[in-house]
């Protein structure tokens, strides 16, 4: 989205330097790498490195304008806005291309699958409304993330944006909504991500809930506790979602209810239900409630179950998410270790035992940022794995807590095997897994579990 300059001025309070040579409009670019003649360069500072730094590089490049922070790093003869600090700008510039934007978007926040439901959102959008669809291609779901997606919005090129909204701190979302003023908004879940910084349960649950602090239309998990609870608080009744209908103690309490019955699409809104034969082919019933939200998102965005039944087959898991790769010595690896918390670790495992093997091994690595609860859930962990899994692969932080609970839910200390290393880990599975058994590498980014994927595919 291009900028009307005053209206850049207005937004970030900023002080214009050399006005008279200053671009009409604005298209900003943080990034000299991807710098192209005329942009105005905003320099970022991030934990490595400082944006004002590349001024002058990106005005050797063809950059018209500059936003900085810092008066003495302007690069004479370039005109700047000096702004209070570059990354509330950026936001600012954001909210402000937001307002500009004639159609519509969706938020979707939670404590696990945000990503798989985007993905989702926006394969089932591509049936409806042809490619006018914009979505980033990764979870770049922070602040900056969320800036850069907004500023990108076109009227000319979208109609719609879907907007992934993820927190590590307390107040994260809010600050996110503030900028992207989503008119729908879906939570997927609110489970334990992030729980040792937010602080407490109710603080994570307020920063999830902020999701719908600007009266978005609220589409929620039907098997989450807390969405259920706070559900009340809405100012108008929300469009509920489940992966599995039967999983439901009273399906008939949700007035309007998208959800899958096995092979059928059940869609209930206004005493009207409609129901559809779909072939859903992704694994895992955690997987199923992500599309199933994705499916109730489209329906709120206008494109019709039928037209959507048809789009159910066709919908792929991204990257790093249950993918099943094969290895060197014929076993079959699926990697799903992009992060966990205690939810995805057990929804994962849950789809995991339903894998025909000779042997199913899990490769188990810690969860982060679990704070006072971090023991009792790896123990939590522990004792689902135990009736899932034939063999335990541990390793990291928690790996003694994860074997407590998995003995003292009855499994075999001789199938437990503490590793210290993804190497020793890739060692273990070459000399003792066979063509026939199925390896699970699940666990938290820190542990870097696509190692022995790397070890195994050589």
């Amino acid at each position: 989205m291009k900028l009307p300059l005053e209206l850049a001025v207005e937004a970030t309070a900023a002080t214009l330097i050399d006005a008279q040579a200053a671009p009409a409009e604005l298209r900003l670019c943080t990034d000299t790498r991807h710098l192209r003649r005329g942009d105005t360069f905003l320099a970022l500072r991030g934990e490595h490195f400082d944006g004002h730094d590349f001024a002058a590089e990106a005005v050797r490049g063809g950059a018209a304008m500059l936003v900085i922070d810092d008066e003495r790093r302007r690069v004479s003869g370039t005109p700047a806005m000096i702004v209070g600090e570059t990354r509330t700008a950026y936001m600012a510039l954001a909210g402000a291309a937001r307002g500009l934007f004639e159609g519509r978007v969706i938020g979707i926040t939670g404590s696990a699958g945000k990503t798989t439901t985007r993905t989702f959102l926006a394969q089932l959008l591509a049936h409806g409304y042809a490619g006018r669809v914009l979505s980033a291609p990764r979870n770049e779901n922070n602040e900056i993330g969320v800036s850069k997606l907004l500023l990108e919005l076109s009227n000319a090129d979208h109609d719609v944006a879907v907007v992934e909204m993820g927190a590590r701190h307390y107040g994260d979302v809010a600050a996110l909504v503030e900028i992207a003023r989503p008119q729908f908004g879906i939570l997927t879940n609110v489970g334990e991500a992030h729980l040792e910084i937010m602080g407490s349960r109710e603080r994570l649950e307020e920063t999830k809930w902020a999701l719908f602090a600007r009266g978005a239309r609220a589409i929620l998990n039907a098997a989450d506790a807390a969405s259920r609870r706070r559900s009340r608080t809405l100012a108008a009744a929300p469009h509920w979602f489940a992966g599995e209908l039967a999983s439901l103690e009273s399906a008939q309490d949700f007035d309007v209810l998208t959800a899958f019955a096995g092979r059928r699409l059940v869609h209930r809104s206004d005493d009207r239900t409609i129901e559809l034969d779909v072939d859903v082919r992704v694994p895992g019933e955690h997987n199923r409630a992500n599309l199933a939200a994705a499916v109730a998102g489209a329906i709120e965005l206008g494109i019709v179950p039928e037209r959507l039944a048809e789009a159910i087959a066709g919908a792929r898991l991204p990257e790093g998410r249950y993918d099943r790769v094969a290895s060197s010595g014929g076993m079959s690896l699926i990697y799903d270790a992009y992060n966990a918390n205690a939810s995805s670790m057990i929804a994962a495992l849950e789809a995991f035992g339903g894998e025909a093997a000779a042997r199913r091994i899990a490769v188990l690595g810690s969860m982060a940022e679990l704070g006072d609860e971090s023991k009792i859930l790896h123990e939590r962990v522990g004792e689902h794995a135990a009736r899932l899994v034939d063999v335990l692969l541990l390793c990291g932080e928690y790996a003694n807590d994860v074997a407590r609970g998995a003995t003292r839910a009855g499994f075999d200390t001789n199938q437990i095997v503490r590793v210290e290393s993804n190497a020793q880990a890739a060692q273990w599975l070459r000399e003792h897994a066979h063509a026939d058994d199925v390896v699970l590498l699940k666990g938290s980014r820190k542990y870097k579990l696509e190692e022995i994927v790397e070890e195994l595919r050589a």
